[in-house]
């Protein structure tokens, strides 16, 4: 091995002094010494010898002290002085120090995933470019909004600044559903369609209101209050719309009922971004600005506090997505500061298991039909990546978006994902493969089952 030595800790000038001076001494000795013999008449080649032998171990002593710091001069303190000086390292930093230039301007270049390795993960083609792309002008740049939704009937409502449009994505349709009125302080924050088939979208707005709207009459059902700022998430449990806002609280709405505000949940400390209900409809996670994962009782009143509230995350959480095939399994994002995808148990709090990413999480999907995850990234190089669950195996990463990817939605069938970004685009991927065709039979059946039941719960479902 090669020892490197540590030029900082050398005083090259006296070292060099030190060794001249040695050898000059040593000289001196060895002729004095050759003088002294020759004068005395002894044997010239025997005392040279004599001579030689006598001042080779003071010649080497003043070396080895001028080289690597020996004791070899008697009150010659030269071990600060060597020529070749070995240092340990310099400590290394605590663990929870956060380096926020590391953060904002350090990305590893563009990941190499195997091909061999992806095709042992997945069996499918997955291409890498979008289907489609459509252009979204006056797309918001906000981290905290949520401005995108489809729903069962094939219809995506995105906001577009003041205005929300209805794209029919079987027919290729442009409907404007709404414009708000006001200033330019005046936007949509949030859209939400309504689960289970309905016709009707909610929207929230940057006033604090809360808007429902029937699609197919085109008109505006009611305005529903709880906040006094922005709605930036919205999340429905049947009946039940669940509303965040940058006033730090939560509130449950049921939209059959005049007196909607059924609950005003209070667990963070500054804006909720992500808000999103379980598949049973038992547990309610909210993420926030402030770092923190709260999970909610779905009868959880005004009074009541959140069943867990978690901090392991180090910057805004608003990526939340329950997973179709785990029961209570939560997978959640963290924003620049963070930069991880975590997994939790929904009943119980644990943290299963978490990953750095490299880069802030906007949003999750996971594959309705395998153990997957999609997840939507910003700065430095505004990327969606496939990942493989529980292993976390990266399978595919899929670029085009040139601003952060902050919104993405899934299409009803399961098997086309929609990106929103900064860059005022929308691309549409085919990523997620639809049933197979030997399993059609038994998937097929529970599908027209669900679909049976939402019919039925969308003609018993009134809302004023």
């Amino acid at each position: 091995d090669r020892f490197i030595p540590n030029r900082a800790f050398m005083d090259m000038e006296r070292s060099a002094h030190a060794v001249r001076t040695a050898s000059a001494s040593s000289l001196s000795g060895m002729k004095d010494a050759a003088d002294d013999a020759a004068a005395e008449g002894d044997d010239e080649a025997n005392n040279n010898s004599i001579v030689a032998e006598a001042n080779k171990g003071e010649y080497q002593a003043a070396l080895s002290s001028s080289f690597l710091g020996g004791c070899g001069v008697a009150g010659d303190d030269s071990s600060s002085h060597r020529i070749l000086s070995f240092k340990d390292k310099a400590p290394a930093p605590k663990g929870d120090t956060v380096n926020n230039l590391k953060i904002l301007y350090s990305s590893s270049g563009p990941s190499m995933v195997n091909k061999s390795q992806a095709a042992k993960l997945v069996s499918r083609q997955i291409p890498s470019a979008p289907s489609r792309i459509l252009d979204a002008p006056d797309l918001l740049d906000d981290y905290y909004l949520n401005l995108l939704s489809w729903n069962d009937s094939n219809i995506l409502a995105v906001a577009l600044y003041q205005t929300v449009y209805l794209w029919n994505a079987g027919t290729g349709d442009i409907q404007e559903l709404c414009t708000l009125e006001g200033g330019d302080d005046t936007y949509v924050s949030s859209v939400s369609w309504v689960q289970e088939g309905g016709a009707h979208v909610a929207v929230g707005t940057s006033g604090g209101g809360t808007q429902l709207w029937d699609v197919q009459a085109g008109k505006q059902l009611r305005s529903m209050n709880g906040h006094t700022e922005r709605v930036g998430s919205l999340a429905w449990n049947r009946h039940i719309l669940s509303s965040g806002g940058r006033d730090s609280i939560v509130v449950n709405h049921d939209v059959r009922i005049a007196r909607h505000n059924v609950a005003t949940l209070s667990g963070h400390s500054q804006e909720v971004c992500g808000l999103t209900w379980s598949p049973d409809g038992l547990t309610l996670a909210s993420g926030g600005n402030d770092n923190k994962l709260c999970l909610w009782d779905a009868a959880t009143s005004s009074t009541s506090s959140a069943r867990h509230t978690l901090t392991d995350h180090q910057a805004a959480v608003k990526a939340l997505a329950w997973s179709p095939h785990e029961r209570n399994l939560l997978a959640t994002g963290g924003g620049t500061a963070d930069r991880c995808i975590k997994f939790w148990n929904g009943q119980t709090g644990a943290l299963l298991n978490s990953i750095d990413t490299g880069s802030q999480v906007c949003a999750l999907q996971w594959n309705p039909y395998e153990k997957e995850l999609l997840s939507s990234h910003g700065f430095a190089r505004n990327q969606l990546c496939l990942w493989k669950y529980p292993t976390m195996a990266k399978i595919k990463e899929f670029e085009g978006h040139t601003s952060r990817v902050l919104h993405m939605a899934c299409s009803p069938d399961g098997s086309t994902v929609v990106s929103a970004a900064a860059d005022e685009t929308l691309r549409f991927w085919n990523i997620f493969a639809p049933p197979a065709k030997a399993a059609g039979g038994k998937r097929g059946a529970a599908d027209s089952v669900g679909r049976a039941k939402s019919k039925k719960l969308s003609k018993t479902m009134h809302i004023r």
